[in-house]
């Protein structure tokens, strides 16, 4: 019998492109909230906690499902986890629009935390179509196609401009184009599928585990690694949360331009992430260049709040944090941490990250409400600005203690291993 061939080079980019429209999906849907932050204030009553409630819960939603999603799509496969946490995240989409009621739209966004289990099917599901050096490239183009998503969110006010004359009609845009969650799905399936009769397919991807007596055995540069991790984006994510509203109340930009300035992060990231992870696998240097992108983000905050310098400025600067450090990061913990504890490390930063944004952002949403922060009273996202600017310091303080240990005796070789 003769062995099976490996599926043609197009096949593979194709079930690509249909898995990604997932991604696109969960993406949207996650930023839809940030564009009409103002609108449920005014028009619903909800107060800022409750806008950052509304992030939150799908970072608790996300901790309470990683372990046991895990077993579900080691025990299923990847087909199947696609379509269901796929078909989960359209759902939430329609569940968050349905109605005015808080806790209606907390249960939608609770559903949509089925998002990052969707994430990390997705992943092991490219591991399987994609080897060798073709998986770093496909992991970017699929991370590309799902910042699109954010980025339509963000200027949604822009080429929606007629739906944001009240809080429900963006919802549900966002609840239509959620759909491609299950489209993506679906066509993942019927390609698979396909394949699966015709094709030697790959082994999935190894799904990241929590493995608890594992905790103690990282060393310390993982330690500082994670710990700046949770400081950057718990700086990151809650700002993005307020961000359109914070525009639109204290510096008097229009809804569209708000928007717009908001969708700099995800951009500037989609372009600048896969180059500067080119540029760090030639040079290496990699403690020292979180550092300086760590050093970015600190006055980032305080030009927000006490000068009236473009936006554009600090907008730019936080961009090129957000591209700056997760293209270091991430793949920093292969270099520090062992093959077979890759999957511990990177699913307790996940939790610890989920953590220390859903505080952040519920605490900055309890800042703004204690403050009466409002386009009457912008100096009230001041307290916002500044627990901002002290978890940019904390992550910087971090990022020193880890270039430090770096560049002295026990350095693991971030700063000196290339590709």
């Amino acid at each position: 019998m003769m062995a099976r061939s490996e599926p043609p080079t197009w096949y593979r980019w194709l079930v690509l492109l249909f898995i990604s429209l997932a991604m696109f999906g969960n993406y949207y849907l996650y930023d839809t909230i940030a564009p009409i932050a103002d609108l449920l204030k005014s028009q619903l009553n909800f107060t800022d906690e409750d806008i950052g409630l509304l992030y939150s819960v799908y970072s608790w939603g996300a901790i309470l499902i990683l372990l046991p999603g895990g077993v579900f799509i080691d025990r299923y496969g990847t087909r199947k986890a696609t379509m269901l946490f796929g078909v989960i995240c359209a759902v939430a989409g329609f569940v968050t629009m349905a109605s005015a009621n808080l806790y209606v739209m907390l249960a939608g966004r609770f559903l949509l935390s089925a998002a990052e289990l969707l994430i990390v099917a997705i992943t092991a599901a490219i591991a399987k179509w994609f080897r060798g050096k073709e998986l770093a490239f496909a992991m970017g183009i699929n991370l590309t196609i799902a910042r699109l998503g954010q980025i339509a969110a963000d200027w949604s006010p822009t080429w929606a401009r007629a739906a944001y004359s009240n809080w429900r009609d963006p919802l549900i845009i966002g609840a239509v184009l959620g759909l491609t969650c299950v489209l993506g799905a679906v066509l993942y399936w019927i390609l698979e599928v396909r394949a699966e009769a015709r094709y030697s397919l790959g082994e999935a991807g190894t799904i990241d585990k929590l493995v608890l007596t594992d905790l103690v055995k990282f060393n310390p540069s993982f330690w500082l690694i994670t710990a700046l991790c949770v400081g950057f984006y718990s700086v990151i994510f809650p700002f993005r949360s307020f961000a359109i509203k914070f525009f639109i109340e204290a510096h008097g930009a229009a809804r569209d331009f708000a928007g717009q300035l908001n969708s700099v992060l995800p951009f500037a990231a989609m372009i600048a992430t896969p180059l500067i992870g080119l540029l760090v696998d030639r040079i290496g240097k990699r403690a020292t260049l979180m550092a300086a992108g760590t050093l970015l983000l600190v006055p980032v905050f305080p030009l927000l709040a006490y000068t009236r310098l473009t936006l554009y400025l600090p907008v730019s600067m936080l961009g090129i944090a957000f591209s700056l450090i997760p293209a270091i990061m991430w793949p920093s913990v292969a270099y520090i941490v062992e093959q077979k504890r890759l999957g511990s490390a990177y699913a307790l930063m996940f939790l610890l990250q989920q953590g220390g944004v859903s505080g952040a952002v519920w605490l900055a949403g309890r800042a703004n409400d204690a403050t009466a922060a409002s386009a009457a009273n912008p100096d009230g996202y001041l307290p916002m600005l500044w627990l901002f600017t002290l978890l940019g310091v904390a992550s910087l303080a971090f990022a020193f203690l880890l270039w430090r240990k770096e560049t002295g005796p026990e350095a693991r070789g971030l700063e000196t291993i290339r590709a």
